[in-house]
């Protein structure tokens, strides 16, 4: 992959520019290596790695646009593009809502990038695999897992002067654990920006733990229960959540945050007061590209704060429709937690289940932020503070913001998809009926 530097990139950039004849040009340039490696029934069955640079040009003739993309970058090809960009633009039909483009931006750094994820290469993938498969054959247990490392930059630009460019590295690491009968399931994730903190045979060890511990479950009653919910189970909640914060479907009356008749509920008190949301493209922990796609600039953004909606995001054009800030919708976001770890709160309940993961969530009803879906992987029972047994799965059905009106405590968070979850305490958890599968 050619991993081109700051000046490389805008050198590009510049170059297409130069060739540029419409009203207004912006252009995305972009790159990314991707290795791999996957494994089932203890065996590694398919790797590799993929490397992409490419271009995309979009032209602007008045409100319309036209947008071609190319990953070759001879001077012909780059002066090709474009003029099939204009072609384009030229055909397109006018976008009414169109906003002119930004100007030159201010961008502060951000942390997104490490060495250690860079170099990662196949003997790596397939060191971190066995370091998963082995201690399950050793246990005879049965092991499913996934490795993908990303290494990349994006580079913006426009003929206005805007520039921006990030370099980024990623990873996730997922396993699904079972046991030789079939009857216990366990599941874990990893996901990093830096390689060293990967640690796929203590990631493991986790999901062994749950397939072992989730043999003979328990058949226990749907109803309302207090829960506590693992990261990974209430961090795709709340992801549906934060997806909704649109200013424009809540003023027109089509998301929960918006207000029958007309508007929307910033600044009203809609969850508990311990129920604190942001997004910020600096934390180190949890790090994102300092701007938007579209060029704006990523900030640190309170969204939800003592369980008061405090902002919604905003295109440019409906921003500029109602006279406000335009925010862009965030990257990432982070749960405000505390330093309880979840043993500390499955010790401070009575009764209650504890959710390790949620699987096929899909919508019931948008406007209350209705969701059903299934536990999997291990749902467990809790009495007297200490785990007593196994239970089947459920499936419920359940809205993230009736979650966070019955929120009684949270822990310590950590990075689960590119966000920052604690476990959650919540009562009056809404289980319907019960499945069987494991």
């Amino acid at each position: 992959m050619a991993m081109l530097n700051e000046q490389e990139a805008k050198k590009i950039i510049d170059k297409v520019l130069s060739y540029a004849k419409a009203d207004e040009t912006s252009i995305n340039l972009n790159a990314e290596r991707t290795g791999n490696i996957r494994y089932a029934r203890n065996t590694v069955s398919t790797s590799g790695e993929a490397d992409n640079l490419s271009l995309a040009i979009t032209s602007i003739f008045g409100k319309r646009s036209g947008t071609a993309t190319i990953n070759e970058f001879d001077e012909i090809s780059l002066e090709k593009t474009v003029t099939r960009s204009e072609e384009i633009a030229r055909l397109a039909p006018e976008n009414p809502e169109y906003m002119s483009l930004l100007g030159p931006q201010q961008y502060s750094k951000s942390n997104t990038y490490s060495e250690n994820t860079s170099k990662i290469n196949p003997l790596y993938r397939a060191n971190a695999a066995f370091a998963s498969i082995q201690p399950c054959i050793n246990k005879k247990l049965i092991a499913a897992g996934y490795l993908e490392d990303n290494t990349g930059f994006n580079a913006i630009g426009n003929s206005k002067g805007l520039f921006g460019y990030n370099k980024v590295t990623n990873g996730n690491f997922s396993i699904t654990v079972r046991t030789a009968d079939e009857r216990g399931s366990g599941y874990a994730r990893q996901n990093f920006t830096d390689a060293s903190r990967l640690n796929t045979k203590a990631v493991t060890e986790i999901a062994m733990n749950k397939a072992i511990a989730s043999r003979d479950a328990k058949e226990l009653a749907p109803g309302k229960y207090t829960v506590i919910l693992e990261p990974e189970a209430g961090g795709e909640l709340l992801q549906l959540l934060i997806n909704t914060l649109d200013a424009r479907n809540a003023d027109e009356g089509r998301s929960f945050f918006g207000r029958k008749g007309g508007g929307n509920k910033i600044g009203e008190k809609l969850f508990k007061e311990n129920v604190h949301i942001y997004s910020d493209p600096f934390n180190i922990d949890n790090p994102g590209s300092p701007f938007a796609s579209d060029g704006r600039r990523q900030e640190k953004i309170s969204w939800i704060e003592n369980g008061i909606l405090k902002n919604l995001y905003y295109s440019r054009y409906w921003a500029n429709s109602k006279g406000v800030n335009s925010l862009p919708s965030p990257s990432g976001f982070i749960m405000s937690g505390t330093n309880q770890s979840q043993s500390d709160l499955i010790k401070e309940t009575e009764k209650g289940i504890l959710v390790t993961r949620f699987w096929y969530i899909r919508a019931v009803d948008p406007q209350t932020l209705v969701f059903t879906g299934l536990t999997r992987d291990g749902t467990f029972y809790i009495e007297n503070g200490k785990i007593k047994h196994a239970v089947k799965n459920f499936r419920f059905n359940e809205s993230p913001a009736n979650m966070l009106t019955n929120l009684e405590a949270v822990g310590k968070p950590v990075r689960i998809s590119g966000n920052m979850i604690p476990p959650m305490k919540i009562k009056d958890f809404n289980f319907t009926s019960l499945s069987d599968a494991v």
